[in-house]
């Protein structure tokens, strides 16, 4: 992308300039040098080894420097790259660690897993405040699956838009409780780039890149 080939180019002029400073200076020492041997006093001659020491030590720490100047140029690079990756994530679908999903247009999605087959699952949804809304008691399979929810209550009534959490909790068929983890699922509208990470922004909430779980091209019914 456009990005990626303009640090690649700041790349390049670095190290050009590197080569070319390191370069000028070795030719300005080595013209100090030329001059010093041919005004040197005959009885007390320049002791050149340790001049040419002094050369190779002097331009040593040059590209010293340089390779440092190289090094922040990767990094920015890095980042850039870093970040024009995020900005790719808009308008995909996303799962990412969590409980929380927006209700909008009538749907709410999460995503779950299971450790194990669920027998006797209950689901609660709660709305901002942390009061139940709607439950659902029935028995999920091991592994991913998806909870959709129409966004009415348990009494039937339409919930209003907003961003909901889940709790989905079980036993299998030995009464034994299942791990069951869940995950928010939503549409990325934007990305944060204030602070160290990413944040992907998902109806009004902001999660980390680093918890995205998998990435998706939504569908029409999403």
């Amino acid at each position: 992308m456009a990005v990626n080939g303009i640090s690649g180019t700041a790349t390049t002029s670095a190290m050009t300039n590197s080569r070319s400073t390191i370069a000028d200076n070795f030719d300005t020492f080595l013209n100090i040098l030329t001059t010093q041997l041919k005004n040197q006093n005959p009885l007390e001659p320049l002791d050149t080894n340790q001049f040419t020491q002094q050369l190779v030590q002097f331009t040593g720490v040059e590209q010293q420097l340089k390779t440092n100047d190289f090094l922040e140029a990767m990094m920015l690079a890095t980042q850039t790259a870093g970040k024009t990756d995020a900005v790719n994530y808009i308008g995909k679908e996303v799962t990412v660690a969590g409980t929380s999903s927006e209700l909008k247009g009538g749907k709410a999605l999460w995503g779950y897993v299971a450790s194990g087959a669920v027998q006797n699952a209950k689901v609660n949804i709660k709305d901002p405040s942390g009061n139940i809304v709607y439950s659902e008691t029935g028995s999920l399979p091991a592994g991913v699956g998806q909870f959709a929810w129409d966004g009415k209550g348990s009494n039937g009534l339409a919930q209003p838009a907003g961003l909901y959490s889940i709790e989905i909790t079980g036993t299998d068929l030995s009464g034994n409780t299942v791990d069951i983890t869940t995950a928010s699922v939503g549409i990325v509208n934007a990305v944060d780039f204030s602070g160290t990470e990413p944040l992907l922004t998902i109806g009004t909430t902001k999660y980390p890149l680093s918890q995205v779980r998998d990435v998706r091209t939504p569908t029409a019914a999403t």
